[in-house]
């Protein structure tokens, strides 16, 4: 063996049953890889890092294995796990070229007990690691088999150990109940490396009820360690799977991969400037050796981008990649078509999307007819808006439950009737350690209270929060609850899963609820996202390039953050360059884009306004100084400030194609 050997790790392993090809391209310069290896932005978007020192401060005894190399880790485990009883943090197990750091190890006698902290929520009320059926529930895999591949390292290094496998978990079902229990743990990072710093406390009851919870796992894991159940079709045994992975690795040579639907988010797509600045394409690689694509092949649409084609895996199986190579008969679906009231249906909008595609029809579709009879029905002024939300594990104020909405920041455009545009109002809270949810909603309602005119929103979260903040007043002892209640209920609709029905009579109209039904254009490739409709919106409509391409907007057209600002900006091409492209950086050193695509949500989905919900955290877990405060809530404030206004373009370009 090498003296430094490539290791078979916990992330190595996650990455390889996402796909065994990603093994061989992962830690290649010469390959592009889209995703954004950074540890400490990673722990500001999902918490991890806070939560495995909190996990650590309920084992007030344990004693730290950490080291800043291989060898050391493992000589100070193996030290370590001489003691009959100990409780160890970053515990290193190796076997072979298997190499593991567990974040918590428990030894008691001859048994030790692996503990796997996740910043993942649990409610032991309603969630379940296993289906009803028995199976692992999909959204729990990945999870599982970390820990499997950990418990298997561990005993292959200790075979006289029995080693039992745990989840840690944050339990949404317990509140905090100490104020500050957030403000404890602070993000730094310095020479490339993120720590957090810890206030220290006296004992664990300074932690005030345990918001974490230990799950045994260990019946799962021996179900994967000695059956045949793996995430794929490939239907190894655990341990084959393993020596499989960990011998590609070792040799630096590629595994074969499936083509699912999945790869069209591969990290490792590079585009054709990238390919032209001598940058190579895992994607274009796995491509052209396992499906045979020919360079031509490259141009032609892809089946993975018909917007919301649940087929996609099932074509891919037979040898279908490309949108010529199915018929708008085998868009629909097996189901009954869900009925819409107006407008295109889900299976009508691919269709759409798939004859233009087939075709090169390059024009946009909208229905002026329906979009007409959709904005009579408007009560002006106009108001858009749009919130900037997160939620964090580990709550910041007492009577408060992990991963709780929060509401940090709004913008508000309003139109009046006589066409006039004006940025009316917004509202951001840059202050550490507080819940600003109750201040969020008086300041909405203050301003959103003065008319009965029309709400609009880009998608149904608006309403979702707005419905979170409903409950939390209700759980509250705010003066004002019941004022600030009926407020949201006449704006909103009450959820399916609410004890309450509604329906108000202000409720906000879903703006990309209208796209769907009524705009598609080809450049978006199906894509219904605000930032790659706003830039097809602008291209198509002269009115809109003429006029914004003047600097009025902060003159004649009021602004809060903006002043003689033109949004309109061309490429060499005569495009109109997104406006999102031209934001300033919310944070310096990272593309906004970038950090949209490293913020998921509880569910491990990507969340829109990733930069901004990042850009709060770090205000929230880092030392920075008044000034670098002040430069992030600029920036905070211009880019929900275009969310609106790009809302307000796309109804100005309706209304003028509609006249």
């Amino acid at each position: 063996m090498p003296n430094d050997p490539r290791h078979l790790t916990k992330s190595r392993f996650k990455l390889a049953l996402e796909c065994p090809a990603k093994l061989y391209y992962t830690n290649k310069q010469e390959y592009v890889n889209k995703k954004l290896n950074d540890t400490f932005l990673q722990a500001l978007a999902e918490g991890g890092f806070q939560v495995g020192e909190l996990a650590k401060l309920y084992y007030p005894n344990g004693q730290n294995a950490e080291a800043p190399d291989h060898e050391e880790c493992l000589r100070i485990t193996n030290e370590l796990l001489q003691q009959e009883n100990i409780v160890i943090f970053e515990a290193a197990f190796r076997f072979e070229n298997l190499y593991i750091r567990a974040d918590i190890v428990i030894k008691e006698g001859n048994t030790l007990h692996l503990i796997e902290v996740k910043s993942k929520s649990y409610d032991p009320d309603t969630d379940s690691i296993t289906t009803s059926k028995g199976s692992i529930s999909s959204k729990w895999k990945s999870y599982i088999y970390d820990i499997a591949f950990q418990k298997y390292v561990a005993t292959k290094s200790f075979p006289q150990f029995n080693v039992t496998a745990f989840l840690c978990l944050v339990d949404k079902s317990k509140n905090a109940s100490i104020d500050g229990l957030n403000q404890m743990f602070l993000l730094s990072k310095s020479d490339g490396r993120t720590r957090v710093i810890v206030r220290k406390t006296e004992n664990a009851a300074d932690l005030g009820q345990k918001i974490l919870i230990e799950l045994n796992v260990d019946d799962i894991v021996n179900s994967i360690l000695t059956s045949k159940i793996l995430p794929d079709n490939f239907y190894d045994s655990f341990d084959n799977r393993i020596a499989s992975y960990s011998k590609h690795y070792f040799n630096d040579t590629k595994m074969d991969a499936a083509i699912t639907g999945q790869c069209k988010t591969c990290e490792f797509s590079a585009t054709s400037n990238d390919i032209a600045s001598g940058h190579k394409s895992g994607l274009h690689e796995c491509l052209t050796t396992i499906a045979k694509f020919q360079e031509a092949d490259f141009e032609r649409p892809l089946l993975w981008d018909i917007w919301y084609f649940r087929k996609t895996n099932e074509f891919i199986q037979s040898g279908r990649y490309f949108m010529d190579q199915i018929s708008a008969q085998d868009l629909e679906s097996r189901s009954t078509k869900k009925q819409v009231p107006a407008g295109l249906s889900r299976v009508d909008r691919q269709a759409l999307q798939l004859e233009k595609a087939v075709s090169g029809d390059h024009q946009q579709f909208i229905d002026t007819n329906g979009l007409r009879t959709e904005m009579d029905k408007w009560t002006f002024p106009l108001h858009f808006i749009d919130f900037e939300t997160t939620a964090v594990a580990i709550p910041f104020n007492s009577g408060r439950r992990p991963y709780e909405p929060i509401a940090f920041q709004f913008s508000h455009h309003q139109v009046n009737k006589d066409g006039t545009i004006e940025h009316a109002g917004e509202w951001i809270n840059t202050q550490a350690g507080i819940f600003p949810n109750f201040e969020f909603i008086r300041n909405l309602k203050s301003q959103l209270e003065k008319d009965e005119g029309t709400i609009l929103r880009y998608g149904p979260y608006e309403n979702s929060i707005l419905n979170s903040i409903y409950t939390q007043l209700q759980n509250s002892t705010e003066k004002d609850k019941d004022i600030l209640m009926e407020w949201i209920k006449t704006v909103t609709q009450s959820k399916a899963d609410s004890a309450e029905s509604w329906q108000g009579n202000r409720n906000m109209v879903d703006l990309l609820d209208l796209v769907k039904r009524y705009y598609y254009h080809p450049s978006t490739k199906g894509s219904n996202s605000l930032k790659d409709i706003l830039p097809a919106v602008l291209n198509e409509s002269n009115y809109l390039k003429e006029k914004y391409a003047q600097p009025i907007y902060g003159q004649t057209i009021g602004s809060l953050n903006y002043k003689k600002h033109s949004w309109i900006k061309l490429d060499e091409e005569g495009q109109v360059i997104n406006p999102y492209a031209l934001l300033p950086r919310i944070i310096d050193g990272y593309n906004n884009d970038t950090l949209d695509t490293i913020a998921v949500d509880d569910e491990g989905e990507i969340s829109d306004g990733g930069a901004a919900m990042i850009a709060y955290a770090k205000m929230q877990f880092t030392e920075m100084t008044d000034k670098e405060r002040e430069m992030i809530s600029k920036a905070l404030l211009r880019y929900c400030e275009l969310d609106t206004f790009a809302m307000v373009m796309i109804w100005e370009a309706w209304t003028h194609w509609c006249k």
